[in-house]
């Protein structure tokens, strides 16, 4: 299991890289007595959160592992956040991607550098084409989220939400593969145990909620979880090590529908600040579409985890 001093060291390494966002009230409607902040991940160089694993977990590897270059499989934004780091590490990369990917994904993560191999739209897929190419050139893994070192550099979310919100009683984070959320609420309860933590996902792949409710890992095919507009959530399981730390430390998961996805993302674009892509969207859609599976908290947290969202696709949520 990942350690408050695990998050702490983390803490300390990505300092200087990775952006220390600040929280950002979101106005409700006058009836809502609750409040809400919202952690704007957005603003990440690469414009979302994954830099903080990213970088946390290559630049813990040794001199001569870095020599060996490091490879991932990620849809977008776990790809520019190895891309980012390697490139700030001096170390190759090589990214296998879906070739679903969104184009603003894709030519970001081209951009920084990084060698790109396009494998179909499973997340089991491009999982076992980056372990066939480790094996082949002896490249190092750096898997998006089962992985105790990205768990720990995502966690150093928790410990600055605390920093600037130590009164805060509940925080919602999105739940992909488990990376985001397992290392929060790690930090979160770790610190403060009577804090309430809540996995936010999509219906259309409600994979964690799913394996929570059976305490056991439950995998959804790819034909269905790559129905979501949360492209960024499509993984079809969560990794093992991301589980262990959900189960002891997350108070629940509630799913939220693609109408209320799409229309959290309509409202965080009327702040510049707040842009977001859909799955960055899906903390806010929770607590504003389902009040009444949430704890009775009146000062929450909500994790924007990403605004790298399709220019066009903003466009048209806006005008729906």
């Amino acid at each position: 299991m990942v350690t408050l001093n695990d998050i702490r060291t983390a803490e300390s390494r990505i300092r200087g890289i990775a952006v220390r966002t600040r929280l950002i009230e979101f106005k409700l409607r006058a009836e809502d007595r609750r409040q809400l902040f919202l952690k704007p991940e957005n603003q990440q160089p690469i414009g979302a959160f994954k830099l903080r694993g990213a970088y946390n977990k290559i630049a813990s590897l040794s001199a001569e592992d870095r020599k060996r270059g490091v490879i991932t499989y990620s849809s977008g934004n776990h790809a520019q956040g190895v891309a980012y780091a390697a490139r700030a590490l001096g170390v190759k990369a090589v990214i296998v991607m879906p070739d679903s990917a969104p184009a603003i994904k894709r030519e970001a993560t081209a951009a920084l550098g990084a060698q790109i191999v396009f494998v179909g739209p499973g997340s089991t897929e491009r999982q076992a084409k980056a372990e066939e190419l480790a094996a082949q050139y002896g490249y190092v893994i750096v898997p998006p989220y089962n992985d105790k070192q990205i768990i720990a550099g995502q966690g150093t979310i928790g410990l600055e939400i605390l920093e600037d919100l130590p009164e805060v009683e509940t925080v919602l984070a999105p739940v992909g593969g488990g990376g985001l959320i397992s290392g929060v609420a790690t930090a979160m309860k770790l610190s403060n145990s009577s804090i309430k933590i809540i996995g936010v996902e999509p219906e259309l792949a409600a994979d964690a909620q799913a394996s929570l409710r059976a305490g056991k890992i439950v995998q959804f095919p790819a034909s269905e979880v790559s129905r979501t507009i949360a492209d960024g959530l499509r993984t079809q399981s969560i990794g093992a090590i991301n589980f262990e730390h959900i189960r002891r430390y997350v108070d629940d998961i509630v799913t939220v529908t693609e109408d209320e996805i799409r229309e959290a993302v309509k409202l965080l674009s009327a702040n510049s600040n707040t842009v977001a892509e859909p799955s960055g969207a899906v903390a806010v859609a929770g607590f504003l579409f389902h009040r009444d599976q949430l704890p009775k908290t009146k000062i929450n947290v909500a994790i924007i985890s990403g605004g790298n969202i399709d220019p066009k696709l903003l466009e048209e949520l806006r005008l729906q």
